[in-house]
């Protein structure tokens, strides 16, 4: 009987320092020392380059966007102690304009403004609106009150005007029926 054992290989529970070509390579520091200050030369750009048809992983001496200015390097060669973290905020705020972010900002906060004024300008109108409201419903009710008590004071004098009318029919039939005649009562519509 034969029996099939699993290979699984084994990973390494820490960083391995790689040895790396320190002349003609470029230099990759350890993890640890990412943050730190590097000591080590910049790779230098070869005189001529030749290729022979595969590709070339050397810089080529117009593509220097990575080298920091001349003042981070000394006569040697070696660098003076660039401490990457500036180096690389120096880059950053060199590329950075912060010109147009200024004015975004500041037309935002104008804008800002002028959205608060007329929210304010917005909110008197409708508290001036609702008092308005307010004062026409009260003139309104008073209106509706006094149509009620017009209504009620010709509706009395229509009954009054009625009663003459019936006791001076029958207590003078004949002036009264010539009166009407002469004055026409008027048609209710």
């Amino acid at each position: 009987m034969s029996s099939t054992h699993a290979y699984y290989p084994s990973y390494p529970s820490g960083p391995m320092p790689i040895n790396m070509p320190q002349k003609g390579g470029y230099y990759y520091p350890h993890p640890q020392h990412v943050y730190g200050r590097v000591s080590a030369s910049p790779p230098e750009a070869p005189e001529s380059v030749t290729t022979s048809g595969g590709p070339s992983y050397e810089p080529s001496a117009t593509s220097s966007s990575y080298a920091g200015s001349a003042s981070d390097y000394d006569s040697s060669g070696t660098t003076t102690g660039v401490d990457l973290m500036d180096y690389m905020g120096d880059r950053i705020n060199g590329s950075f304009n912060p010109t147009p972010l200024d004015r975004s900002l500041a037309r935002q906060a104008q804008t800002s403004g002028e959205l608060n004024a007329k929210h304010r300008e917005l909110m008197e109108l409708q508290a001036l609106a609702q008092r308005r409201l307010a004062g026409a419903r009260v003139n309104f009710a008073d209106g509706m009150r006094a149509a009620k008590d017009v209504q009620k004071d010709l509706q009395w004098t229509q009954k009054r005007v009625d009663a003459l009318n019936n006791r001076a029919a029958r207590k003078y039939p004949e002036q009264y029926k010539a009166a009407q005649h002469r004055y026409p009562a008027p048609v209710d519509y």
